[in-house]
């Protein structure tokens, strides 16, 4: 089933779901090595790579927020009207992180000068021109903020989920991996 329908989500939400998963998980480990490795043609390689997958992840989401505009999504599983609320709103709260840090990164690689090419195809203008060190600190800590406050809700998100499975049994977690019937 491609499209989501009111009891699961289909195939292409649950693979955007998915291959964002795993491009988030890559890009907060190397996100946290690739400050520590010694000035390099490699670390550049590095840093390049991770702003090629941070854009893809902006580009990601956006598909993805379309396509739940055009697919729906399915109907909420029973549950309190608390953990429907938390639910909405854990969810929306990483959508827009999911939009932020990308776009902080460029504005950061703006602000400190740097050309920005999405895997050395395409160039990307710059969000703001010249070098500008405040701009670069504050888009730098807007970044590193950004991260914390996505990793502690991809934490509550995937906790939910578990706990959902294992203790509720309910078919939230199924929903999300297409293991239903």
């Amino acid at each position: 089933m491609i499209r989501n329908n009111s009891q699961r989500w289909g195939s292409i939400s649950i693979g955007l779901h998915w291959l964002t998963a795993l491009l988030i998980i890559g890009l907060s480990i190397v996100g946290l090595i690739m400050t520590e490795l010694p000035n390099s043609a490699f670390k550049m390689q590095v840093y390049a790579l991770h702003k090629s997958f941070g854009l893809t992840v902006l580009a990601l989401t956006l598909l993805r927020l379309a396509w739940r505009f055009i697919a729906g999504t399915p109907d909420d599983l029973p549950g309190s009207r608390l953990q429907q609320l938390a639910a909405k709103a854990v969810h929306g709260l990483m959508y827009f992180l999911l939009l932020a840090m990308p776009l902080s990164g460029w504005l950061f690689n703006s602000a400190a000068g740097f050309p920005l090419r999405w895997f050395n195809l395409v160039q990307l203008p710059k969000l703001f021109t010249g070098y500008n060190p405040a701009l670069k600190d504050f888009a730098h800590d807007l970044h590193e903020t950004g991260f914390t406050l996505l990793a502690a809700l991809l934490l509550v998100h995937a906790g939910a989920a578990l706990f959902h499975h294992y203790v509720i049994k309910d078919d939230t977690l199924k929903r999300m991996t297409g293991k239903m019937p």
